[in-house]
């Protein structure tokens, strides 16, 4: 399997049960694979010095998962040696009495990095269409009678185009988007989930929402299907990463996100002949120990 057979562009029908949960690569390949993610977080590393010095764009990483899917422990390994002062993390989790004070876009855009980071979000604005449509949440804001009116697929598809004209605006403005969604089956999730309750280190990790969430199990997979395919354009297309084997899902993650970065063609800015004389006749003065 290849980062190109994960990715999700708009340009055919998307069908979230056709993903696979897991790549079914033997163990024997692992060492290899871990080889090459080495590669690429030392790749991303030295695109992301470029990026961060030239100013000229940013990098928003959003991943999406059920729980127990990977998303921290991704993030965790495949940003591993990336200078932390590009980086900008953000997790959206319940929105505050705050943040529902806004509209659902604007915590979003509090947490846009500057060009020249690479942000991450840590579930994102997709919460309000995965989330919202899976638990049947529309009802719970405080808005106006017109919020109310008009059928669910007409509210969720107002919320669509929304965000493909916000991650449009995004694109036009310097900024690019890597949508990772990590595709976790349901019995690997419940490994997962027994691991956080036999394990004492891990038990900080288990919650007993997350049970909640598993009992809609086939509520949240319409959702996620809905969202990726309304949402998947050529500027800000969807990876839809098998999440059942962790070292392999990190890897087509950083094949992803070199992908980007090399597309931004990142350069370290070149200093004008003045600013050269300049810096030369510093360097004399230093060394002649003039200052």
């Amino acid at each position: 399997m290849k980062l190109d057979d994960c990715r999700v562009d708009g340009s055919k029908r998307f069908v979230l049960a056709k993903c696979p949960t897991s790549a079914k690569m033997d163990k024997s390949l692992k060492k290899e694979y871990l080889k090459k993610m080495a590669a690429n977080t030392q790749l991303i590393a030295e695109l992301q010095e470029k990026l961060y010095a030239e100013k000229r764009e940013g990098v928003i990483i959003a991943i999406q998962a059920m729980d127990a899917g990977g998303k921290d422990s991704a993030i965790k390994h495949v940003l591993t040696g990336v200078n932390p002062q590009g980086i900008s993390v953000a997790n959206f989790k319940a929105p505050t009495k705050t943040e529902l004070a806004h509209d659902y876009l604007w915590r979003v855009v509090q947490s846009l990095p500057e060009r020249g980071m690479i942000g991450i979000f840590n579930r994102s604005h997709y919460e309000d269409v995965m989330v919202v449509r899976a638990k049947n949440m529309r009802g719970g804001y405080s808005m106006p009678d017109r919020f109310f009116k008009g059928s669910d697929k007409a509210f969720f598809d107002a919320r669509y185009r929304q965000i493909r004209d916000f991650e449009a605006y995004l694109y036009e403005n310097g900024y690019r988007m890597i949508k990772i969604f990590l595709n976790l089956s349901m019995e690997e999730q419940t490994k997962r989930m027994i691991s956080r309750i036999d394990e004492p280190k891990k038990n900080w990790k288990f919650s007993l929402g997350d049970l909640d969430n598993r009992a809609i199990w086939d509520e949240y997979a319409q959702a996620h299907e809905k969202a990726i395919a309304a949402t998947s354009t050529p500027e800000a297309p969807w990876y839809v990463i098998p999440a059942d084997q962790k070292w392999f899902a990190r890897w087509l993650i950083s094949e992803a996100i070199v992908k980007v970065l090399k597309d931004c063609k990142p350069k370290f800015p070149t200093v004008s002949e003045e600013d050269l004389a300049a810096m030369l006749e510093a360097r004399e003065k230093l060394v002649n120990g003039q200052i």
